[in-house]
């Protein structure tokens, strides 16, 4: 039998909702989850998407959504007619991997956050997304016939399926299926993909479907590019360039202090306070916190004099709008595998780099007219370095205001520097006046770019196989391969070469 059923029949469409109804696991049938089981179904058929059994459907939206706490059966209901074996097997293999899936757990978070109208739409893709990784089984067909059973009362709607378990017995499809969502689940490894996780953590999941199809393309590019990077930092490159830090405004930077409290320190930080602990007798509760590491101590920030600020910047010039576009040689567009590569770059160096003061900026240079054509990218990009953006170690700016509503001060000068490549330049001589400045600069176009105090990489994108320059508009060899592809790969590795 194919995974994928097209009921035709407006009878058969009914019984399939009505006596899946009574398959549900995760809570026991009622007349409060017939509605909700009905609105997650017609938001799945509405999509086009072929509709699971809506006895799994419930169960994967009640467990995420965290339902089933208070409502969860202590028994399984026996159900007329359905082989016994098979609804054990259902809540080993199914259930049981809902429950302990870590991919799963993320998801419910994420699910949870959302309002009531935007949490049916994610419920509907974590179900599409399931359906599709696990292989499991589904049915086209007539919304209709759901929106019929909306408008009955939920105990007449279950009692009718009752009523059809009792006397016709399981349908052979419903059977059948479950047979296949047991199979499916036996080998299973995780439920969802990384990828379908951020999305629901970042949004794109119930976004418009260009902005979701680049989201994704990225994320799974950005994995193919970290997966042949080494895991330890690598060996910097012979004669490359270094430029020494300028500290000017030493003031910003903090010399020490005690600054927070911890639960591991000296005997001579110890919070005072503390011995009102101590008792004639012994063992007191002052021994019985330290034993435990439960005493409290001052805890020292170490100087950031001791560690080496660098500032990462990315310069994006706007005739990479004609980046969009796929070459044969390419998996994607070649616009996706310039922000892949910032999004590895930034993981890579946040990873190997962590004992250093670093941050990351992207600036999308505006064109002659005073715009920014590529908007869109960095509206994928804000959401794709959202950590760095949300500890203050991040940027990302477009000259236009509008994409935050609040600018900083270092918002507001970085919206600045994207009007040209002279204002990007000063800037970047700014900037380099506290940190040690690495630039990237990306365009379709060979140019010069070349400064004294900052190390600038020119990346040309100009074809399938990208270029490397070193700043005066020479252009730098990497290692030849055929593939096309691999060469975004080397060419991610030189940057880290060029810079760690």
């Amino acid at each position: 039998m194919s995974l994928i059923e097209e009921l035709r029949d407006l009878d058969a469409a009914r019984r399939y909702i009505l006596e899946g109804l009574w398959l549900q696991r995760a809570v026991r049938p009622a007349a409060a989850t017939v509605k909700r089981a009905l609105e997650w179904a017609i938001k799945i058929a509405d999509d086009g998407h072929p509709l699971p059994p809506i006895g799994f459907v419930s169960d994967v939206g009640n467990v995420a959504f965290g339902v089933d706490a208070d409502q969860r059966m202590k028994e399984a209901m026996p159900v007329p007619g359905w082989p016994p074996a098979l609804g054990r097997s259902y809540e080993d293999h199914v259930l049981g991997k809902l429950y302990s899936d870590w991919t799963f757990e993320r998801a419910g978070d994420a699910l949870r956050k959302y309002k009531d109208g935007d949490r049916v739409r994610g419920l509907a893709y974590v179900v599409n997304q399931i359906r599709e990784r696990c292989g499991l089984p589904g049915v086209l067909l007539s919304t209709a016939v759901v929106r019929a059973l909306m408008t009955t009362s939920p105990d007449e709607v279950l009692q009718t399926g009752y009523d059809g378990l009792v006397r016709d017995g399981p349908s052979a499809l419903l059977v059948t299926f479950y047979e296949t969502i047991v199979s499916a689940g036996r080998r299973m490894a995780e439920v969802l993909a990384p990828e379908d996780i951020l999305a629901l953590e970042q949004g794109t999941a119930i976004a418009d479907m260009g902005e979701y199809v680049a989201h994704r393309q990225i994320l799974q590019t950005t994995a193919k590019l970290e997966a042949k990077l080494p895991a330890r930092p690598v060996k910097p490159l012979v004669g490359r360039k270094e430029v020494p830090t300028r500290v000017l405004d030493e003031d910003q930077y903090p010399v020490g202090g005690y600054t927070s409290i911890s639960t591991k320190g000296s005997i001579e930080s110890l919070l005072h306070s503390q011995l009102a602990y101590m008792e004639p007798e012994s063992p007191d509760l002052f021994d019985m916190k330290f034993v435990r590491d439960e005493l409290f101590y001052y805890s020292r920030d170490e100087n950031q004099f001791l560690r080496r600020r660098r500032a990462f910047v990315f310069v994006l010039y706007p005739d990479l709008i004609a980046a969009r576009f796929k070459d044969p040689d390419l998996p994607c567009q070649r616009i996706v595998l310039v922000q892949s590569l910032v999004v590895a770059l930034v993981r890579k160096l946040t990873d190997w780099l962590s004992t250093d003061a670093i941050r990351f900026e992207v600036l999308f240079v505006q064109d002659a007219g005073g715009k920014s054509p590529l908007e869109e990218e960095a509206k994928l990009l804000r959401l794709l370095l959202r950590e760095p953006l949300e500890r203050g170690d991040g940027l990302v700016a477009t000259g236009d205001r509008a994409a935050v509503a609040k600018p900083t001060p270092e918002q507001a000068a970085a919206d600045a520097a994207t009007v040209s490549k002279e204002a990007a330049m000063t800037y970047l001589a700014r900037l380099s006046r506290t940190a040690q400045v690495h630039c990237l600069a990306a365009a379709t176009e060979p140019f010069a770019m070349e400064m004294d105090n900052v190390v600038i990489t020119e990346l040309i994108a100009g074809g399938a196989r990208p270029e490397l320059g070193d700043g005066d508009g020479v252009v730098g060899e990497v290692e030849s391969t055929e593939d096309a592809f691999d060469l975004w790969q080397e060419t991610a590795l030189r940057v880290l070469q060029l810079w760690v």
